[in-house]
């Protein structure tokens, strides 16, 4: 098979890989739709993480499921599935919590499963998933084809911009700051919109993004950063600050930017993917109750009150796909978003 691989900083290629095999009695192997570029998967690209091997790149996919082990008993041949970015059993402690990013035996694309077994990762034309009737969730047919983007961003970013909102206790009369305008932002902002906040205030720098988040459901959009970002959202709110803020980025920077845009009292969701000495400012937290809540985002918990939402139209965070290409032309791919020309990017094997 064809997958995506990343050697060095900068150097993305697509080659030849073996096929996956069945390695497990509880796996799948999934031929891939439609996977796509992270925006976490630029922290190795740019040299941020550093690289110690050659990675099979991506974590995010839908798929055709063509072989299932022994012992697995909720999917089959031939079923649609959306696999989450982690691994899980669905069945520990952790998981019956709602917490599945956090599983007792959590495994990630491109790595070894908790059975030490090697994994590819999502970006190619075939992936063999442990744990399947843990991991993948079923679409059931007949749907529309159009709705692949969306069903797609359920594996990570709709589901991960959620968790923020989730996380920052977002619901209906909320007033929600998102800071981070790119596709986990954006799917905040959605998500908090969706839950009913009565403001949302999109950090956009970006005409394009910034387009797409009122699209999305927000109310305003600031460009400004650090404190004149924090006096624009007080003007806006006439002298206030907003209940919550979502951290959708990963940086010391995002952090600040977020606890410094909610009230005291408020609260701040993060999930953006830690990067370089990112740290939580204890100090700014305590003399104003901020409460901070977040993580790895439990995308297997989610996927199935979202799904619904995709299929009737009711939402579509499949428009964060701005750019869709060849699996062929990753490399591509990684540049358009790491020179920001593009939002994120959809990759569909050949068929």
């Amino acid at each position: 098979m064809k997958a995506a691989f990343l050697h060095a900083p900068g150097d993305v290629r697509v080659e030849e890989a073996p096929d996956p095999v069945i390695l497990a009695p509880t796996d799948a192997i999934v031929r891939v739709t439609a996977a796509c570029v992270c925006g976490s998967d630029l922290w190795p690209y740019r040299g941020v993480s550093k690289i110690r091997r050659t990675l099979a790149m991506g974590h995010e996919l839908v798929g055709l499921v063509e072989e299932v082990g022994a012992e697995v008993t909720t999917v089959k041949p031939g079923d649609f599935v959306i696999s989450p970015f982690t691994f899980s059993d669905n069945s520990c402690p952790s998981c019956r919590r709602g917490f599945q990013s956090a599983c007792d035996h959590i495994g990630f694309f491109g790595s070894r499963d908790s059975q030490g077994l090697a994994t590819v990762g999502a970006q190619g034309e075939l992936a063999r998933i442990p744990l399947a009737d843990g991991s993948l969730i079923v679409v059931r047919a007949p749907f529309d084809q159009a709705l692949v983007p969306g069903l797609l961003s359920l594996s990570d970013v709709m589901s991960t911009g959620h968790h923020a909102a989730v996380s920052a206790e977002v619901g209906p009369g909320s007033v929600v700051v998102v800071v981070g305008d790119g596709a986990v932002g954006l799917s905040g902002v959605l998500a908090a919109s969706r839950l009913g906040a009565e403001r949302v205030i999109a950090m956009s720098r970006h005409q394009d993004r910034a387009e797409l988040a009122r699209a999305f459901g927000a109310t305003d959009v600031v460009a400004e950063r650090g404190a004149d970002g924090i006096a624009a959202i007080s003007a806006l709110l006439g002298g206030e600050l907003a209940d919550a803020a979502l951290e959708c980025v990963g940086t010391e920077e995002s952090m600040d930017q977020a606890i410094g845009s909610v009230r005291p009292g408020g609260r701040v969701g993060y999930v953006g993917v830690p990067a370089g000495g990112s740290r939580l400012p204890i100090q700014m937290l305590f003399p104003r109750n901020i409460t901070v809540g977040g993580g790895t985002a439990p995308a297997r918990h989610y996927i199935p009150e979202l799904l619904p939402d995709v299929l009737s139209g009711a939402i579509d965070p499949g428009r964060v796909f701005d750019l869709e290409l060849p699996l062929e032309d990753a490399a591509e791919g990684y540049a358009a978003m790491d020179e920001r020309r593009a939002i994120k990017v959809l990759l569909r094997p050949a068929a």
